[in-house]
């Protein structure tokens, strides 16, 4: 489970509830079916429009991904990873890698393998292996693009429903209490639709812009480590290549775990 996509949406809810309570609105007023059918079915609308259903149809996956913490994301483990297979292919060649392809469950690293122990030279598997990520990150920007747009169309929706209210409102005006239900039913919709929009589908594109770029780190230090077992590089030389994609908090909490683990041992 991803805490900061739950711990984010449970906030959410309580904020608008408190704040609605805070101001003498009862939060069971923001339960109102016609400003819900027009913000969420209308949103829905609105992107079945704009996007191919072969597109759309990924929604659930997104939103799996959006709420479960990403894996293979380890970079200490990518490095020692590295670090190990430097020392055993200077010793033993690059052909000892064929016999690691069966345990690894990465797709991306087991192809970048198979092509040095094919024997392609570095340029051509540093090529190949980019498009893989090019076109993985085309792919994660389709995804992006769904709540991006449901950022955008949700608010504006939240302005039509407000209108369509004040319309049903102005239409009774001779029950003034009716007539102040009606008009703060209205706003109801736009409240929704801000909210869904600033508090939903924007932050859930921007937490899978992010995802998408950790994982496309993840994969250019596994690049820069397969080339460097190419090129038959010392694990030394390996780790301080592959550190140099990390921040430097990340690189001293790496070393301070390093060090805890010798002393363990």
């Amino acid at each position: 489970m991803d805490k900061g996509s739950s711990v984010g949406l449970l906030l959410g809810l309580i904020t608008i509830s408190l704040g609605m309570f805070l101001k003498g609105v009862s939060p069971v007023a923001i339960i109102n079916p016609a400003a819900l059918v027009i913000i969420f079915l209308g949103t829905a609308a609105s992107v079945c429009i704009a996007f191919p259903m072969r597109t759309l149809k990924n929604i659930p996956v997104l939103l799996k991904i959006i709420f479960t913490k990403e894996k293979n994301q380890d970079y200490k483990e990518v490095i020692t990873q590295f670090e190990e297979w430097a020392d055993v292919t200077r010793k033993e060649g690059l052909l000892w890698l064929e016999g690691q392809l069966n345990n690894i469950n990465d797709p991306f690293l087991v192809s970048g393998l198979q092509l040095i122990v094919d024997g392609q030279s570095p340029d051509f598997v540093k090529e190949v292996m980019l498009e893989k990520i090019d076109a993985m990150e085309q792919r994660h920007q389709k995804g992006v693009s769904i709540f991006t747009q449901a950022g955008t169309y949700a608010p504006t929706l939240g302005v039509l429903g407000a209108v369509i209210g004040l319309i049903a409102a102005l239409g009774n005006m001779e029950d003034v209490e009716a007539l102040g239900k009606a008009i703060s039913a209205a706003f109801v919709a736009t409240l929704l639709g801000i909210f869904s929009g600033y508090v939903l589908w924007h932050p859930f594109a921007n937490k899978l812009k992010e995802k998408s770029e950790n994982e496309a780190l993840v994969k250019m230090i596994m690049i820069e480590g397969l080339l460097s077992i190419a090129n038959g590089e010392s694990p030394q030389v390996v780790k301080d290549k592959l550190y140099s994609y990390l921040p430097s908090k990340s690189i001293l909490k790496m070393e301070q775990e390093g060090a805890n683990d010798k002393k363990e041992a």
